[in-house]
């Protein structure tokens, strides 16, 4: 090791340049992800080769590999723009929108609907980033500006995350990121003779609680932040007006969650959670229930919007030819999650079957990188796959079929530009280590620098290691796989309970989707929003401090309260939390009262 040349707090500046790049340019100066993420891909590849002395061939194998990763993005991307388009030229899209306005033509409460408890269910189905593809689109079809939605689609990608797609952050992520001869036998020593019940009942439990504390006010931070950035008045109070729905929204979801999650395990708390969440709160919206009584919240006049609101996907008033219901008009989406469902769960054998289909480049370049693509099993094949049955089902002609391809080809296109360099960065910047200099990979260099800084405070800094993963990786899966060893390694080193820090890191990764460079490009797309990723981060990342911080203040409050006092900085910071939310909430009728009045014309059926 050549660690006592360069000091590791030089290494650790080093290693954080490609982020820096990113933060710089495509955050502070709001520099388009197509111009951005080029110079952030030429950082890492310089510092991979000439200072971490990685050879050339693994560097471009790692390219080619993120390559391949941002093609099948963008398949999923180009069947999520299709299934919009299909809705929209067969007339379900204009169904679906008087449908919502039926159930409230709030939308306060038709974001909570459709970004926290669809994208919920989705994300437990399916994970990747797919909420975002399916609910973004919905609710700019209902009448949403394409960047709130998007906004409000990164931020839920927060609570449902360590569960999705089935439960693969924790029983992929965590499992293959832990397992080792000794941490089996230290499972063992606490009773765990099965691998796979220590993943699930001696961590993914502690994770789950971990979330409900901080996911109990996410669909208020979501609703109090579309209010604040897209409404006509600029206020959070407007927002907040609607706390107890909110509230009441997130424990319909978070409640069936946490039970799920220690009775079931990690693979469906997220998607019964969401369900079960819709269940309880559409009929409850129908009624009124714990919604305020008069005006409907909306958005201004389109006129009015900020042009940077707006993306190139444009929503139009087409009407069914044939006359469609609700649930005719609602069943492609149905059929979404029945697919992305019947294709992950291990007691089918589709998910088997479809694999099977998998275009595989082996050991790039001589190195141990492989490169793949399970081409069937992609969400985006599910997607063409029901546009093909919403074709027949809504009765459409060809040449209407026809337009939504077209168009959405052309939308997908424009995504390649800023995922062509953004994937292959992230690559090289994992695949950093094995090189003649002999450092670990840059990821690791910035979590060791970290750990040496924050000593027994680790606790309060694990989440933000985890969220970094997830922010350059875009995966919580991969975060979990990339720091839990090391995670595991620092809360023996502190002497405290390291299954609790790497509970911690799992729900760190889940909160750096929020702000996730490749998901908010992808996100961004799907509206033809391109360019305005960084407005987007920007916008997410407040509440992704939140979701870092607070479960970072629980666990550190549950780990140190025995051995010490309830009376930690874990607890300050928690109480603290709480108490300032119950603050702003309960003065919030003094502020809204001083607004001018929303919208007079559209009243709420309470």
């Amino acid at each position: 090791m050549r660690r006592s040349i360069m000091s590791t707090g030089l290494l650790a500046i080093l290693s954080l340049m490609p982020i820096l790049v990113v933060a710089i340019f495509l955050v502070g100066l709001k520099w388009p992800a197509s111009k951005a993420m080029p110079i952030s891909f030429v950082v890492a590849v310089v510092l991979a080769l000439f200072v971490w002395k990685v050879p050339g061939a693994q560097v471009g194998a790692a390219t080619v590999n993120g390559i391949v990763t941002a093609i099948t993005l963008l398949y999923i991307i180009f069947g999520s723009i299709l299934l919009l388009n299909t809705l929209q030229e067969s007339g379900g899209l204009q169904t679906i929108r008087n449908g919502f306005t039926d159930i409230t033509p709030d939308r306060r409460i038709q974001v909570i609907i459709v970004a926290w408890l669809f994208g919920s269910f989705i994300e437990g189905s399916s994970g990747f980033g797919t909420p975002a593809a399916v609910a973004v689109p919905l609710m700019v079809g209902l009448g949403f500006p394409a960047m709130a939605a998007v906004v409000a689609g990164m931020m839920i990608q927060s609570t449902p995350v360590s569960f999705g797609a089935v439960g693969t952050p924790m029983l992929t992520g965590v499992s293959s990121g832990l397992k080792t001869v000794e941490l089996e036998a230290y499972a063992s020593s606490l009773g765990f003779s099965d691998w796979h019940n220590f993943i699930a009942f001696g961590i993914a439990n502690k994770v789950a609680l971990l979330h409900v504390t901080a996911g109990i006010l996410m669909p208020l931070f979501v609703v109090a932040f579309m209010t604040r950035f897209f409404g006509k008045n600029k206020s959070f109070s407007e927002g907040l007006a609607v706390w107890p729905f909110a509230i009441f929204a997130a424990l319909a979801m978070t409640v069936p969650y946490l039970i799920v999650a220690n009775l079931l395990g990690p693979e469906f708390p997220s998607m019964l959670g969401g369900l079960i969440g819709l269940a309880i709160v559409v009929p409850a919206a129908k009624k009124g229930f714990l919604m305020p009584k008069g005006e409907a919240w909306d958005f201004d006049e389109k006129k009015n919007w900020d042009p940077s609101w707006t993306g190139s996907v444009e929503i139009q008033n087409i009407a069914a030819k044939n006359k469609m219901s609700g649930l005719v008009a609602w069943m492609p989406y149905v059929l979404i999650g029945l697919t992305l469902v019947a294709t992950r769960v291990s007691f089918l054998p589709l998910a088997t079957l479809l694999k099977k289909a998998k275009i595989v480049i082996p050991n790039i370049f001589g190195t141990s990188i492989s490169a793949s693509w399970e081409i069937l099993f992609s969400p985006g094949s599910a997607f063409i796959f029901v546009t093909i049955i919403t074709f027949f089902l809504h009765k459409m002609d060809g040449a209407a079929y026809g337009r939504a391809w077209k168009s959405s080809f052309k939308t997908m296109l424009g995504a390649g530009s800023a995922l062509i360099f953004t994937v292959p960065m992230v690559q090289v910047f994992m695949n950093s280590g094995g090189g003649l200099a002999g450092f670990e990979k840059m990821p690791i260099v910035l979590a060791e620098a970290v750990a040496g800084l924050a000593g027994s405070a680790w606790p309060l800094f694990a989440p933000t290691i985890g969220g970094l993963g997830a922010f350059v990786a875009g995966s919580n899966t991969v975060s979990n796989m990339m720091f839990s060893l090391f995670q595991f390694g620092v809360g023996e080193r502190i002497a405290v309970d390291p299954t609790w820090i790497v509970a911690l890191q799992a729900v760190g990764g889940a909160a750096g989707n929020i702000i996730c460079v490749h998901n908010v490009v992808a996100a961004s797309a799907v509206v033809g929003l391109l360019g305005k990723e960084g407005l987007v981060i920007r916008k997410t990342f407040f509440p992704f401090l939140y979701y870092a911080f607070l479960p970072a203040a629980i666990g550190y409050s549950i780990i140190y309260t025995p051995a010490s006092s309830i009376f930690n900085i874990g607890t300050i910071i928690a109480v603290a939390v709480y108490t300032a939310a119950i603050v702003i909430i309960a003065t919030n009728k003094g502020r809204l009262a001083k607004l001018p009045p929303m919208t007079p014309n559209r009243k709420i059926n309470a």
